[in-house]
C-alpha cells in the first residue's frame, strides 16, 4: 500500500492515508495518455461543419449548351463545382467524431497519471477543505500555503459548495469531483490537491473499473 502524508489547510501534517499501489504507485504507461487524451479531444469536437454540394445550391437545371457542335466542353448544369457559385465536390458533412477507447485503456491511463503525480511529488492530500466563506482570494492563499504550484486541480466532493464557488473565478485553478477526474484535466495542471475522502473515492473508482465492472 502506498502511504501518503495528510495535511491540514495550513500544511501541518495531521496523519497519513494508505492507498492502493495498483492506483497510486503503478507503472506509468505514458503511451496511454495519448490514446485517452486524443479520444477526449475528439469527443469535444462539434462536428457541425457543413457545405453544399451541387444538389443543394440554387441555380438553373438547364443544360448550359447543347452536347455537340459548339466546340465547347460538355456541361450539364451551372451548379457544377467548376462554376462560380456552384456546389462543392465532396463537401464536409456533420458527423460525430467521438469514440471511446477500451475500458482497460481508460482506467490504465488514469492510474498511470495518478501514479505519475505521486512519484513526482505533485499530489497533496488534505484532511478536508473547510472554508470559512466563499472567497477566491482566501482559497488561492490556502493553495499557496499547501505549496500547490501555479496551476492546481482541486478534487473534493461535489457537495462542497464553498469550495466550488470559491474556485470558479480562479484563472489558474480548477475543481472536479472524484467521479469527474480525467486524464486530460490532470495533465493540464501542475499539482493535484485532493481531500482524503476524494483520494479514497478515486481508489474505489479505479479498483472497481479494473475489476471489469462498468
Amino acid at each position: 500500500m502506498a502511504k501518503i502524508d495528510v495535511f491540514n489547510m495550513k500544511r501541518e501534517k495531521v496523519g497519513s492515508v494508505e492507498l492502493a499501489d495498483e492506483v497510486f504507485a503503478t507503472e506509468v504507461k505514458e503511451h496511454l495518455f495519448y490514446e485517452v487524451v486524443k479520444a477526449q479531444l475528439a469527443s469535444r469536437r462539434q462536428g457541425t461543419q457543413c457545405a453544399k454540394n451541387r444538389s443543394a445550391v440554387s441555380g438553373s437545371t438547364k443544360k448550359v449548351n447543347k452536347q455537340k457542335g459548339t466546340g465547347r466542353a460538355r456541361h450539364g448544369s451551372i451548379r457544377a463545382p467548376i462554376y462560380v457559385g456552384g456546389g462543392r465536390a465532396h463537401p464536409p458533412r456533420p458527423r460525430d467524431w467521438s469514440y471511446r477507447p477500451p475500458r482497460e485503456v481508460r482506467v490504465g491511463a488514469l492510474r498511470s497519471a495518478l501514479s505519475k503525480f505521486v512519484a513526482e511529488g505533485r499530489m497533496v492530500v488534505v484532511d478536508r477543505f473547510d472554508l470559512a466563506e466563499i472567497k477566491t482570494k482566501a482559497l488561492v492563499g490556502a493553495l499557496s500555503t499547501l505549496q500547490a504550484k501555479k496551476k492546481a486541480l482541486v478534487v473534493d466532493s461535489n457537495t462542497n459548495e464553498k469550495l466550488k464557488l470559491s474556485i470558479r473565478n480562479s484563472k489558474d485553478h480548477a475543481f472536479l469531483p472524484p467521479e469527474g477526474l480525467n486524464v486530460y484535466d490532470l495533465l493540464r495542471h501542475d499539482t493535484l490537491v485532493l481531500s482524503q475522502d476524494a483520494a479514497k473515492a478515486l481508489e474505489q473508482r479505479c479498483m472497481k473499473n479494473a475489476g471489469g465492472e462498468k
